[in-house]
Order: C-alpha cells, then sequence, then structure tokens
C-alpha cells in the first residue's frame, strides 16, 4: 500500500467512525427521550477507539499522515471524547434529574458505576495532559499516568456498554461495537505484546559513541546476527524519518523518539545523535560498546523522498539539524544535484554541530549552508539573529523561483512556528512548507 492510499484509508476510517453509528441509531428508531444520550454514547465509544488507534504507532498511519498531524488528530480526539463523554451523561440526566443516582459508586448498578469510574479517568486524563508542564509532571510519569487512565477509561466504557445493554440492543449496533471492539483489541495486541515479542529481530548493537559536543553525541548502531551468524537486514529508512529507541526488550516505558541522522547506508548502520538533556538521554552517553538496544521504526513523513521539488531549503534549530543531515547524506550519495540550502540556528558555535562534515558535503552538493547565532560571541564574523522573514528574504532567490522550493523545519516548537511564520510572511505557500517539532506529548 502506497503512502497515498494508507493515508486515504484512515482519513475513510476517521470520517466512518463518527457516521455509522449514528446511521444505525436512525436505522432502528431511536430510543424515545435517550435518542440523544444514545447517539452521543456511541460516537463517544467510536471516538474512545480512535483516539487509541491513532496514539498506537501503526506505521502506516505514522508514514501516511505524519507524527506531528496524528499528535494533533489524537490530542483534538482526547478532548472530543471527553465533551462528548460529559454531553452524554447531561443528556441522562437533565431530563429527568433524580437519575443523578445513577452516578452513585456506592449504590449504582456495576455498569453504572464502571462509566462513572470510566468519566471521571477520562477527565483527569485530558486534565493532566493540557497541565503537564504547570504540573511539573515529568514526562516518563506523565506517560505511565496517561496510559494507566486511557486504560481505565476504555475498559470502563466497554463494560458500561456491555452491562447497560443501551448502546447495543439492536443487532446492528452490536456487530458495530463488536468490529471496532475487536479492531482496537488487534491493535493494541499489536502494540503492547507482538512488537516486544518480535523485538529481537529489530536489535542492534552500540558499534560506537561519538561526541559531538559537551551535550552531544551520537551513537552508531549496528544489526546483530541472527540464527547461524546471519546479519539482520538493515532498518529500511527514508530520509528523515524517526524510530523509537529501547534500552529493554521488555520496558513498556524505556523507549523515547529520535530521528535517523545517518542516509540511507548499505552497511546497515544507523546513527542517532542525541542531546544530552535528561536521565534518559544521558544513559545513552553511558552506553558501552556492544550494548543491545531495539528499535520500533521508521516511522513518519517527514522526509525529502515524498517531494519533487526544484529544490530544497532546510531550516533547523539546534539538534534538529540530525534529519536534515540524513537528507544531505543520503542526497550526497545519491549524486544529487538540484541547488539546496540550509539554515541552522543556535545560541552559540557549540550548538552549530557536524561543521566540518558540512564543509565537506558542500564540495559533494549544490550546498549552500548559513549559520546563525542568537547570542554571538565577540569573534563571531558570521550570521546573526533568528531565521526571520528578513533573512529569508536575504538567503532565498526571488518570489517566483523560491515558490518552487520545498522547506523542511524542525527543532523546538517555538522554533518551528517562528520559521513557519516567517515563510508564510514572505509568501511560500503552506504545501510546500514541511514541518517536525520535538514535542511528542
Amino acid at each position: 500500500m502506497t503512502r497515498w492510499m494508507a493515508r486515504a484509508a484512515w482519513v475513510a476510517a476517521c470520517v466512518a467512525l463518527p457516521l455509522v453509528p449514528v446511521a444505525l441509531l436512525v436505522g432502528t428508531g431511536g430510543q424515545s427521550e435517550l435518542d440523544l444520550a444514545v447517539v452521543l454514547g456511541l460516537v463517544g465509544v467510536s471516538a474512545i477507539i480512535g483516539t487509541v488507534v491513532v496514539g498506537s504507532r501503526l506505521r502506516s498511519l505514522t508514514s501516511g499522515l505524519g507524527i506531528e498531524r496524528l499528535i494533533a488528530v489524537h490530542r483534538w480526539l482526547g478532548l472530543v471524547v471527553v465533551g462528548l463523554v460529559l454531553a452524554h451523561v447531561a443528556a441522562v440526566i437533565i431530563p429527568k434529574p433524580s437519575r443523578i443516582k445513577l452516578l452513585d459508586l456506592l449504590h449504582a448498578s456495576p455498569g453504572m458505576r464502571a462509566a462513572t469510574i470510566a468519566t471521571i479517568a477520562l477527565v483527569l486524563l485530558a486534565v493532566t495532559a493540557l497541565l503537564r508542564r504547570r504540573l511539573r509532571l515529568p514526562y516518563g510519569a506523565w506517560r505511565i499516568l496517561h496510559v494507566a487512565l486511557a486504560a481505565v477509561g476504555v475498559a470502563g466504557g466497554a463494560v458500561h456498554v456491555v452491562l447497560e445493554n443501551n448502546l447495543i440492543h439492536a443487532a446492528g449496533m452490536r456487530i458495530w461495537f463488536t468490529a471496532i471492539t475487536a479492531s482496537l483489541v488487534v491493535v493494541l495486541l499489536l502494540r503492547w505484546v507482538l512488537r516486544p515479542l518480535l523485538a529481537g529481530r529489530s536489535g542492534f548493537r552500540v558499534l560506537e559513541i561519538r561526541r559531538e559536543s559537551d551535550d552531544v553525541s551520537t551513537l552508531v548502531l549496528t544489526p546483530t546476527r541472527g540464527r547461524l551468524f546471519a546479519r539482520r537486514r538493515p532498518l529500511a529508512f527514508a530520509p528523515g524519518q524517526f524510530a523509537w529507541l529501547r534500552l529493554r526488550r521488555w520496558g513498556l516505558f524505556t523507549d523515547h523518539p529520535f530521528t535517523i541522522a545517518s542516509g540511507t547506508r548499505a552497511d546497515g548502520t544507523v546513527e542517532f545523535t542525541v542531546r544530552h538533556l535528561g536521565g534518559y538521554t544521558r544513559n545513552l552517553g553511558r552506553l558501552s560498546p556492544a550494548a543491545r538496544v531495539y528499535l520500533d521504526g521508521p516511522h513518519g513523513s517527514f522526509s525529502v523522498d515524498h517531494t519533487r521539488a526544484t529544490g530544497l531549503v532546510l531550516l533547523a534549530g539546534g539538534v534538529g539539524i540530525t534529519p536534515m543531515m540524513s537528507m544531505l547524506r543520503t542526497l550526497a550519495d545519491r549524486g544529487d544535484r538540484r541547488p539546496h540550502r540550509l539554515l541552522v540556528s543556535g545560541s552559540s558555535p557549540d550548538d552549530i554541530l557536524f561543521i566540518n562534515e558540512l564543509e565537506d558535503l558542500q564540495e559533494r552538493l549544490h550546498l549552500t549552508v548559513v549559520p546563525t547565532l542568537t547570542q554571538p560571541h565577540p569573534g563571531w564574523t558570521g550570521t546573526t539573529g533568528r531565521i526571520d522573514a528578513r533573512m529569508l528574504s536575504t538567503v532565498l532567490p526571488g518570489p517566483f523561483r523560491r515558490n518552487q522550493l520545498d522547506y523542511f523545519l524542525c527543532g523546538s516548537g517555538s522554533f518551528v512556528t517562528g520559521v513557519a511564520g516567517a515563510l508564510d510572511e514572505i509568501g511560500i505557500p503552506r504545501q510546500r512548507v514541511h514541518t517536525e517539532q520535538f514535542d511528542m506529548a
């Protein structure tokens, strides 16, 4: 299945999720004053399952729609789910206020207790997701809490539907509920059981750890050997994609996403350039040679292989240069002769990585490199300031030719937002701009 076919199939599935249950309800003739509550409940159940599936790292999804779009869809779907659930509760109680007793955890029926617990879990999930940084929750702890609350919400909702029988009283609705529940079970088994079982097939060992600066290093990984000393097949990826790196085969929460920095090499080695900011990334820098690690990937649609532009403009903030290096290394190996430009921003010279290699790539490619510092030291003679509309107008060709280029942005959320705004200011068509933010939560 091609990338575009996968995108069309998933978009069709997303459209079907809310429409099919409503059509089924209309076909059954409704349920008197509870019609609205039943509609909201059916759509809410479908939305819950869609939210879980979107966040389950399906490669056809991540490569077809892109990780940024998926994260946005997952966030919005989560908020829609909470809204639908609360609206469902209101539609049950408001017409007959005495039904408030259905929320009594001590005396309500098991099905209603399950619904109340699921509702509380989903509300807490939304609150902790929206306020994670304000609550100063560490990413690892928040991730465990997020998955646990989601599991309680999904399980409680399923128990409520089955025991109360309000949403699946008709044969068509039972079939729909069974089908989407079975799909969810398959996705969860794939995500949490099958992939760890098959992790040995994606096993790599550390070949080298190369220091790039005081707080940045590159992990060079090579495939482990399989049975009878046969080398594993190399990781097939498009330049610019990323993978989740796991330190233990069965560690459910011991993985972290990193962009692949190496080109698409024939020898199968894979490189990840990492800035050591937290405990997980610091542990990566301490790995011993030959240490075993596992990869889940590749994922994402941020790649030059998906474009046919007359040239590329790569805009990176700090360690956001890693996917750009993968693209440039691959293009150099392919003998690409189109004109390309790389603008990389940092606060100090140490933030501008791969300077020596970039000089070599300028010899191998038709490449212009523009490093710029936002906090230059007295001896700096290069470009200064943030990448803004004025700088882009100076570096890029005229309006007609610049609109024939494709633009790739990678870095922090503020960097990507600022540069995307600058590109819009100088009239670059939005479909020419491709972004990847270092913000997975």
